[in-house]
């Protein structure tokens, strides 16, 4: 027999066992897209990593369109559309910004049209696009928790080669740093946590949670580390004060995540900012 754990905290909130497995899964996915974050803010790949993030919707097409798991399908088309990316910038006539602008909407437009012509398929669009941590699985536990193990022990391996493209591209390369497979690998380690946090904030919100606890906490780092460290924390506190808000106030919990996050910005500006050691 399957039993239901059931706690009733203030307020009259019942806090049932998906509800502690949505907080178990977005505080594993804050501890990874901390650190990760971290170098999209140093790097400013916010519009690259939001072009990256809407390309996922077409990667879960992949996935029912082969019958695939769609966590592979999203890393692949991921990979596939930054490689394809990198291949055009060096050859075509426009702005990097204009091309990911391109390639976004693109991307997500794809997507929704390949969705539209699988018949007899019923897909919850609004939970791909904006999330449903509420609707997360054991198996979504193992996956995010595996993946997020992954990610965390190449980001530790790779550490210093991308402190160093973060601070100086052209420095890193005549240093010897291999500056193209390092951004390869950066961006295969985008694709695995885009696919982990998409049932969590949805492919649009995805770049948020990434950049809003990273950029909260580099207020307060005196080191790459510690800001590593205190984006996970802020992220983590932010998708717990999320799935709260969302059930008390019964709104949707992938944006409630980024509300959280935000407001806690937004308070974080009122603290002078620290320079990094």
């Amino acid at each position: 027999m399957i039993t239901t754990m059931t706690i009733r905290m203030p307020a009259g909130i019942v806090m049932d066992d998906f509800v502690w497995r949505a907080m178990v899964a977005g505080v594993g996915l804050a501890a990874v897209t901390g650190p990760l974050g971290s170098f999209v803010v140093w790097r400013r790949l916010a519009f690259f990593g939001d072009a990256l993030a809407h390309s996922a919707l077409l990667g879960v097409t992949l996935g029912f369109a082969l019958g695939i798991n769609l966590n592979f399908g999203v890393v692949a088309v991921c990979v596939a559309f930054a490689l394809l990316l990198a291949l055009l910038q060096g050859r075509a006539r426009l702005a990097s910004d204009t091309l990911l602008g391109i390639f976004a909407h693109s991307a997500l437009s794809f997507g929704l049209v390949a969705l539209a012509f699988q018949e007899g398929l019923r897909v919850d669009l609004m939970s791909y696009l904006f999330g449903d941590i509420l609707a997360v699985t054991p198996l979504d536990l193992v996956w995010i928790y595996g993946g997020g193990a992954a990610v965390l022990a190449v980001l530790a391996w790779l550490w210093r080669p991308l402190l160093s493209l973060a601070v100086h591209e052209e420095l890193a390369r005549v240093e010897g740093v291999p500056v193209d497979r390092l951004r390869f690998a950066f961006v295969l380690l985008f694709a695995v946590v885009v696919a982990a946090a998409m049932k969590i904030v949805g492919v649009l919100l995805i770049t948020a949670l990434l950049i809003i606890p990273a950029a909260t906490a580099r207020r307060f780092a005196r080191s790459p580390e510690q800001m590593a460290v205190l984006a996970a924390l802020i992220g983590g506190f932010a998708v717990v004060g999320g799935v709260y808000a969302s059930l008390y106030f019964d709104t949707p919990s992938g944006p409630s995540t980024v509300v959280a996050a935000a407001v806690m910005f937004a308070l974080s500006s009122l603290w002078p900012r620290r320079r990094m050691a």
